[in-house]
């Protein structure tokens, strides 16, 4: 595991990073771990903004990347919203952070995964670059008309969770962008499933070339 030092044996989440190494320090022993340090690209959104069609519609187009529905872990355990779900995106970066070791960087999918004050704050936000943050977005109705055209077993028939996906989306379009860092806004209202993954390709690619 990353948060293993090779030095001393001693388990730490908050090593020191140096970024002209890149290498993040051991606090105990001081040893010095040489790592990549990516950026993380994320891509949020509403339920129903079209993020899991997106991520499929990319898989094995982008080598260069690995693309990730955030979904894929979900447990009961971790839903806290009391908390803002930490365990969730603390979990999530370190998987991002070990996946990057290998060379690619990652881009991860999800609802919150869009949000930075969800994510800026932790301790595993400092052994990447830059996280950049991108949400897709649809007018209300078309977010409402979507989620109600779900199979019933995802749950989303329900007005109160309609309700709820509708105020998340609002605050993607009208405070996402002022967010720090900021969130681009990427309207999916009268784009096809294809020429929204063709947008968010190339946003995956000019974010990855700035660094």
């Amino acid at each position: 595991m990353f948060h293993v030092c090779w030095g001393c044996g001693i388990y730490h989440a908050d090593k020191i990073i140096d970024p002209d190494g890149p290498a993040a320090i051991c606090p105990a022993c001081g040893h010095r771990h040489p790592f990549r340090r990516l950026p993380l690209l994320l891509i949020g959104g509403a339920s129903g903004a079209g993020k899991s069609s997106v991520c499929q519609a990319l898989l094995g187009r982008l080598p260069e990347f690995v693309l990730l529905d955030a979904d894929i872990i979900w447990q009961p355990a971790f839903d806290t919203p009391g908390d803002g779900y930490r365990a969730f995106f603390t979990t999530w970066l370190r998987l991002c952070l070990n996946i990057g070791q290998s060379g690619r960087p990652v881009a991860l999918f999800g609802a919150g995964i869009g949000v930075p004050d969800a994510l800026e704050p932790l301790v595993e936000r400092r052994f990447f670059s830059t996280l950049h943050y991108l949400a897709l977005t649809c007018d209300d109705d078309v977010l409402v008309t979507r989620l109600a055209e779900r199979p019933a077993w995802r749950g989303t028939h329900d007005p109160a969770f309609q309700s709820a996906q509708v105020a998340f989306n609002r605050w993607y379009r009208v405070e996402g962008p002022g967010a720090t860092p900021p969130v681009h806004v990427l309207d999916t209202t009268n784009r096809s499933v294809a020429e929204t993954a063709e947008a968010v390709a190339s946003w995956l690619r000019a974010k990855a070339a700035s660094g």
